[in-house]
């Protein structure tokens, strides 16, 4: 049985290795770019250079070069749960030197357009609340909850809890995009965003570019104009989505640079008719796609 000895070895040695190292699918120094729908990444993927697809728990991650830096794209689906898991699942499987989160938003700033591309600079997850009770006309949250924004009828935002590998577990609500990223962002200045589409419906103005600010995240689609407001009062935000709050906590828990550019496809509510997330929804993600690609040529990667 000695034969054996050298396999077990070998065997024992792997299965003590840290999943990172394990189940490594790419060796190479990546940036992530994220999409939650395969309308928002179609146009990446077209430019992608070199692709190769790699499969884990049906999500598909496609490697290669994209403005002249290796990348893995991928989609989050839809979603905070969806996102936190498909991000942490690319930065077990990968070595990931930044996230990049391109796609579609609703706009809550007034001073905000369809078509308009948004960089915040700090998201918070706004639905991570206290369902208060009702008692004589009022809403009462529990005495011992920690309550830091106003609220909307019952609903009142918190803090939520995190670990890190700097801090075993701290109750924040923002979560800040990586100051560099940030930088580099600002550098991009005046860039030809689409104003019509295919179809030829076209927006009122010229798209624009804005970075800074605040965004927020949650598990819900917004289409309602008293909320919309909330939202911007409360949180001086300026935009809303579903999924870039959770994966900039993931980023920070795991130390990875991190930024979201998001394009409005809709008001939230806001819009003088009906919801036109349907008409501008391409629109939108092409938007935020050329600025995603801008950004990749002047944004360095810490390695």
């Amino acid at each position: 049985m000695r034969f054996m000895a050298p396999a077990l070895c070998l065997l024992l040695s792997l299965l003590a290795l840290p999943l990172r190292a394990a189940d490594r699918l790419d060796i190479v120094p990546r940036v992530a770019v994220v999409s939650a729908f395969e309308p928002e990444w179609k146009v990446l993927k077209a430019d992608l250079g070199d692709p190769r697809s790699h499969f884990v728990n049906g999500v598909e991650f496609v490697t290669g070069t994209l403005a002249g830096r290796q990348v893995v794209l991928f989609l989050s689906g839809v979603s905070m749960v969806n996102a936190a898991m498909t991000v942490q699942l690319a930065l077990d499987r990968f070595d990931v030197t930044g996230i990049v989160v391109t796609g579609i938003a609703g706009g809550v700033d007034p001073s905000l357009k369809i078509g308009d591309v948004t960089v915040a600079a700090q998201w918070g997850q706004y639905l991570e609340a206290v369902f208060a009770r009702e008692a004589d006309g009022k809403f009462l949250p529990p005495p011992w909850t920690k309550t830091p924004f106003p609220n909307y009828g019952m609903i009142f935002p918190a803090e939520v809890g995190v670990r890190s590998a700097k801090v075993p577990l701290e109750k924040r609500f923002w979560f800040e995009a990586d100051a560099g990223m940030l930088a580099a962002a600002a550098k991009i200045g005046a860039i030809d965003l689409k104003r019509c589409t295919a179809e030829q419906a076209c927006l009122h103005g010229t798209p624009r570019l804005v970075v800074g600010g605040n965004g927020v995240s949650g598990a819900a689609f917004v289409d309602n104009a008293p909320f919309r407001e909330y939202v911007y009062k409360t949180f001086n935000a300026r935009v809303l989505d579903m999924e870039s709050a959770a994966v900039a906590l993931v980023a920070f828990a795991n130390g990875v640079p991190f930024i979201a550019f998001r394009s409005l496809s809709d008001l939230a509510g806001g819009d003088q008719g009906a919801n036109e997330i349907r008409t501008f929804f391409q629109l939108a993600s092409d938007n935020s796609a050329v600025v995603v690609q801008r950004f990749l040529t002047l944004w360095t990667p810490p390695r």
